[in-house]
């Protein structure tokens, strides 16, 4: 019998290279819940009895689901009241029900989650509290890029892609210099898999697991690469008139726990991985 995988955040970006990656294994019943699916999927919904039917008839379950995008959509929307009560919603009902019915569970967190001057990083460091509380595990994502369908939420490498084909013209928000570890959705969904096949073990180590690359690259060079892997030296890059620095992370850089290491190593170079997202969107 086929153990049954609810991934709550299905269509988002790592959600649906999830999907992807799972079904390939073979032996497992993907069950998809997500709010684009429509009314009957939406996690904010507390008499939501198809949310409590999914959790109750999983074997496992990916809580990925939230409202987020990348630093433009963070920027504008994180001190939101509906922003933050989707996110508190999403939180509270998820939770509520895991908790019942006793399932074991993967949150996805970040590592902004110790940032306490955005409201996105605390929301994830409340999830990771709740987490701790339940048994469960919490992961930390590293600016994790795929494909992504919802432009509007689209995060810097989907967002540089997409501006170099259409425009021929990548223009940044900030002077390019801040840093980030980029880790393609593929490789943090091999990582998922395998803390969810050991489950037991890593929720006895109580260790912090960060899915990332130990790499940082410049923004600005994120940028170069699109533009050399195009083989158009006509695309313009172009940083921001006021010489704007990171005001979304305010320059911090964490260090990775390193410890997951020990039992995954990410396969995609970032040029591999833009590669993958230049040609699915040129297809597409």
């Amino acid at each position: 019998m086929k153990k049954k995988i609810l991934i709550l955040g299905s269509k988002g970006q790592i959600g649906s290279h999830l999907v992807d990656f799972l079904k390939k294994k073979k032996n497992f019943q993907i069950i998809e819940f997500d709010l684009v699916q429509g009314n009957k999927f939406d996690i904010r919904n507390f008499n939501n009895n198809n949310l409590e039917k999914s959790i109750k008839n999983s074997d496992f379950v990916f809580f990925l689901a939230f409202d987020v995008g990348g630093s433009r959509y963070l920027k504008k929307y994180q001190s939101n009241y509906d922003f933050l009560m989707n996110n508190l919603l999403i939180l509270s009902n998820a939770f509520r029900l895991l908790k019942k019915h006793r399932k074991k569970f993967i949150f996805a967190s970040s590592q902004m989650s110790n940032m306490d001057f955005s409201p996105y990083g605390t929301l994830k460091r409340l999830g990771e509290d709740v987490t701790k509380s339940l048994n469960a595990i919490y992961v930390k994502f590293w600016n994790v890029y795929g494909i992504e369908r919802n432009i509007k939420k689209s995060h810097v490498v989907t967002d540089f892609v997409l501006k170099a084909l259409k425009n021929k013209h990548i223009n940044m928000l900030t002077n390019g210099r801040e840093s980030r570890e980029f880790l393609y959705a593929d490789d943090c969904s091999e990582g998922l898999y395998i803390i969810m096949k050991k489950f037991n073990f890593f929720s006895k180590e109580k260790k912090e697991i960060h899915l990332t690359t130990g790499k940082r690259i410049k923004i600005i060079d994120i940028a170069k690469t699109i533009r050399k892997i195009l083989l158009q030296k006509k695309i313009k890059i172009s940083i921001s008139s006021s010489n704007k620095k990171d005001d979304l992370q305010n320059n911090k850089n964490n260090i990775p726990n390193k410890f997951f290491f020990k039992f995954w190593k990410p396969k995609y170079s970032i040029e591999e991985g833009i590669e993958k997202i230049i040609y699915y969107y040129l297809k597409n």
